[in-house]
């Protein structure tokens, strides 16, 4: 990946909706390397083009990030059932006082209650959790620092 790429890149973070031929007057190539430059880095995986929608928007009144002990013969195991939840938008296995973390999205306390009790308490090797409710995002980005 080179320079060009990462432009390409903070462009589409900026404007997801930023057509080829925009992002080639801005780096100064053609269409047709913006073109080939964008199916490269989605077909290699590297980026990924998606709408990221407002979570309170859409009715979910409830976000929280869930910090979870495993038994430690059982982290990528549980890892991957807090991945297949359909809650779940991030899942991380971590180091420090949690072994991973999960992000979730609810409509409201109640569903992220059932959550937790019926969803995450229920995974194999799943020992401790504590969950931090968000009261307010001030900042939802996902790309990376320039």
């Amino acid at each position: 990946m080179d320079n060009l790429d990462r432009q390409i890149i903070h462009i589409l973070e900026d404007n997801g909706r930023a057509s080829n031929a925009r992002i080639a007057r801005d780096v100064g190539v053609s269409e047709g390397t913006v073109r080939r430059r964008l199916n490269r880095l989605v077909t290699e995986s590297i980026i990924k083009v998606v709408a990221l929608p407002d979570p309170k928007s859409m009715g979910f009144e409830s976000e929280a990030l869930i910090g979870i002990q495993v038994d430690p013969d059982k982290i990528d195991e549980c890892a991957d059932s807090l991945a297949e939840l359909e809650a779940t938008r991030w899942v991380a296995v971590t180091t420090g006082s949690f072994d991973m973390f999960a992000w979730v999205v609810m409509p409201d306390p109640e569903h992220l209650g059932r959550f937790l009790r019926e969803k995450v308490g229920r995974i194999s090797g799943v020992r401790k959790t504590e969950t931090f409710v968000n009261l307010t995002v001030r900042k939802r980005e996902f790309g990376l620092p320039v």
